[in-house]
Parts: structure tokens; sequence; C-alpha cells
């Protein structure tokens, strides 16, 4: 290919790619406490309507739930259905990983330096994962059926990019949220695919349970 030739083709391709990139809608959300702080961990769904197309799933992956200091890392962690999870004892102590909700039951003893076998997580819901050891350890798997979704960063921001045109539900949830009391939910309309969406929502949360004392070892 003669230099003029490659440089015409990657102009083209600069061309495509931005023109390609700006028709892609998106929505970006940002979350706050009351008093203001910015609120990580949350995580934000948009349902489509009959109006939008629902996007394929990505390829099913395998995620890696750590525990380290006597801290599941990450304390949420996003998947769908079809996605692996797998255990990892990083600490000096054993860890009795486990769960008793409805997505699924499962327990696993990890000796220090241990990982627990690839699980797979085969429907939609959210599952609160503790240790039967270490009570203030916990962890969530948000399994969701739609593609489009995000969670806040450490500045309480989120951006769900490539949303088709149409109209959505958004959920948003947080393990901190107040027992009985849903997240908001409200209808979010895509006008065009260079349709660009921004939302402000302020949450009241529960104390957070992983600064929460140990109990266990108050007797010693």
């Amino acid at each position: 290919m003669t230099p003029i030739r490659r440089l015409i083709g990657t102009v083209c391709l600069i061309v495509f790619y931005g023109a390609w990139s700006a028709s892609a809608a998106e929505v970006t959300i940002h979350l706050s406490s009351e008093r203001g702080s910015p609120i990580s961990d949350a995580v934000v769904t948009l349902t489509p309507g009959t109006s939008a197309g629902a996007e394929p799933l990505p390829p099913a992956a395998t995620h890696v739930i750590d525990q380290k200091n006597e801290t599941f890392l990450p304390y949420v962690q996003v998947l769908h259905p079809g996605d692996k999870v797998v255990f990892r004892n990083s600490d000096t102590t054993r860890h009795h990983v486990y769960s008793f909700s409805a997505v699924k039951t499962f327990e696993f003893v990890l000796r220090p330096g241990e990982s627990s076998p690839a699980m797979t997580l085969d429907k939609a819901g959210i599952a609160a994962v503790g240790c039967n050891i270490h009570d203030h350890m916990v962890t969530y798997l948000f399994v969701s059926e739609t593609s489009a979704m995000g969670m806040s960063d450490a500045h309480g921001d989120i951006r769900i990019e490539h949303v088709p045109a149409g109209s959505y539900t958004l959920q948003l949830w947080h393990p901190q949220l107040h027992p009985g009391h849903p997240g908001p939910r409200q209808n979010v309309i895509i006008a065009s695919e260079g349709d660009v969406k921004h939302l402000d929502f302020s949450l009241s949360l529960i104390p957070d349970p992983r600064e929460q004392m140990d109990r266990e070892h108050m007797d010693y």
C-alpha cells in the first residue's frame, strides 16, 4: 500500500469512528448523599420497553471476588446470567463463604491461599454473600438480564454508553438502601442515537456494615 492510500485509509477510519462515537446515545448519572458526598457501589439498570431494542448480552465472563484484610473485594459485583464467580482467599486466616439467597445457595470453606471452583450464576437477582467466621464481611452479586447497566465509581458517577433509541425504565439499587425502601425508579426516553441524558439522584443510606466492629473479636 502506498503512503498516500495508507493516509487516506487512516483518515477515513478516524472520520468513521468519530461519527460512530458521536452518534452513540449515552446516559450519565451522578449519585450523592443527603450531605452532598459522592456515593459509590450503586448499580443502575436501564430495562428497555417495547419501543427499544434489547442489546445482546456480552459473552459470559469469570469474575474473581478476593478476600483480603477480612474484606470482600469488590463490595458489589455486577454480572449477567451465565457469568461465573471465583472466591479467592488472600488472607492468612480461613474464611467460610456462604449465601442463602434465592439467586444461588452455596458455601465454600477456603484456607489461606485457596480459591473456590468457578460457580455459574444462571439467573437474575441479587445474592448477599457473607463469611460465617467473620460477621462483618459482606459482598453482593448483582445479576441482571439487561446489558445497559453500570456501577457508580468513587466520584459517584455512572456512564452507560451505546444505548439504542427508545423508552427505558431506570432502576437504582445500593446495598445500603433502607430496608423496605427501594431505590429511585423512573422512565427515560432516548430520542435518537445521538441523545445524551444526565440525571442526578440523592440517596439516604444506612451505615456501611463493613465499618462496624467485628463482635467476634471483642471477647479477646
